[in-house]
């Protein structure tokens, strides 16, 4: 059976899991950062916490302990509609450069490396 979507041209993601995002295109554009809790990477798509709320109908499965009824989760969003949130709290792109033998992102803003999230 085909999938429903198709993926797109494998390009490089530069936001990561648990990375601080601010969107800036759509309806949920602000300042405010928000926390990326997904990235679907063959979609180029991001799941930000708190954006792009959709209400979905669920129904009630005593097995599985859902009650049923309407819940609001978030939907995906494009990644070019967020840019990252760097240490100190500028909206900048993303570099990737060798410190040493490992390689790190950086904020092409300041120039600093980004700090990597703990899980």
């Amino acid at each position: 059976m085909p999938t429903k979507f198709k993926p797109t041209t494998k390009s490089k993601i530069k936001i990561k899991r648990n990375d601080m995002v601010v969107v800036i295109a759509g309806k949920d554009k602000g300042e405010k950062p928000h926390r990326v809790l997904r990235v679907i990477a063959d979609r180029q798509r991001v799941l930000v916490e708190g954006v792009g709320m959709v209400k979905k109908h669920l129904k009630p499965n005593p097995q599985r302990n859902i009650k049923g009824g309407i819940a609001e989760q978030e939907s995906p969003i494009h990644i070019s509609n967020v840019m990252l949130v760097d240490g100190e709290g500028n909206k900048t792109r993303v570099g990737s450069r060798l410190d040493g033998d490992k390689r790190v992102r950086y904020s092409k803003a300041s120039g600093n490396p980004i700090p990597e999230k703990k899980k």
